[in-house]
């Protein structure tokens, strides 16, 4: 691994070989996203607590300042939406003169396993590895599964874990799921961060998910919704934080969580 590789991914992932990425990528596809309307204010008062920022091209230039001291995990695929036809048939939509232009220390795609666009939402993985392995810049798989939620099983995301290492991913986003989720992240011979998929219920549920997942070789997290969609996002990141960075169970995850929503602005 050559010196720009290395220093990007230590940009990401922190000395304690843990990470906590911010995604705000949402708009890419499902367009003005509850509370992310106006992205650049939503993460104001969070995006010091993340490790990186995940977002599209777009946002990045017209929502975020330029001195903001976070690297930048640039989403590159797209051009399909919720109203579309099928959320899989992505493309590649960002240049690697673009990621290079814009300072991304990643990039970041999807890729459908199993989908009727599995081959060429691989294939484009491949590509954008070639593309970014040439200048020194990490690329972060992320398994989606769509609408198909039945298929976030140990097996089905071991699989997609694995090939899209296989393909050259430096680092994998997936979901978590409750039964063997260890055999998801050995079976990845790169670090695993965990997906946060919709929004929960309860903080609990976040902080439960995220406790074990690290506990089963997950370096961490790229959670959104359950961060800046709940009504105390400074609190909910924070305890997530003390997980990830400070060896926290969930249970003290969420005391913390309820003595900073306790706190006076």
């Amino acid at each position: 691994m050559d010196w720009g590789m290395k220093n990007r991914l230590s940009q990401l992932i922190q000395k304690d070989g843990k990470a906590l990425f911010l995604p705000i990528d949402h708009g890419y596809f499902q367009g003005p996203t509850h509370r992310l309307e106006k992205p650049g204010e939503t993460i104001k008062p969070i995006w010091q607590y993340a490790d990186a920022l995940m977002m599209t091209r777009g946002v990045l230039r017209n929502c975020i300042d330029p001195a903001i001291s976070k690297p930048i995990i640039l989403r590159v695929s797209g051009a399909t939406t919720v109203v579309g036809e099928d959320l899989a048939n992505e493309n590649l939509v960002t240049s690697i003169q673009e990621i290079i232009r814009l300072n991304a220390s990643a990039a970041s795609m999807s890729v459908f396993i199993g989908s009727k666009y599995e081959h060429q939402t691989l294939s484009n993985l491949a590509k954008l590895v070639d593309q970014c392995e040439d200048y020194g810049i990490p690329v972060m798989a992320v398994t989606a599964v769509g609408r198909e939620l039945e298929k976030r099983e140990a097996r089905f995301l071991a699989l997609s874990c694995r090939v899209a290492a296989e393909l050259g991913a430096r680092v994998v986003k997936t979901y978590y799921c409750k039964e063997k989720f260890e055999k998801v992240v050995d079976g990845c011979p790169v670090p695993v961060v965990i997906a946060g998929g919709p929004k929960t219920e309860t903080q609990q549920e976040v902080f439960d998910f995220v406790y074990d997942g690290i506990q089963k070789g997950a370096i961490g997290v790229n959670l959104g919704r359950n961060i800046w969609q709940t009504e105390h996002p400074v609190a909910a990141i924070r305890a997530i934080r003390a997980i990830i960075h400070e060896n926290f169970d969930a249970k003290e995850a969420n005391n913390l969580y309820e003595q900073i929503k306790a706190e006076k602005p």
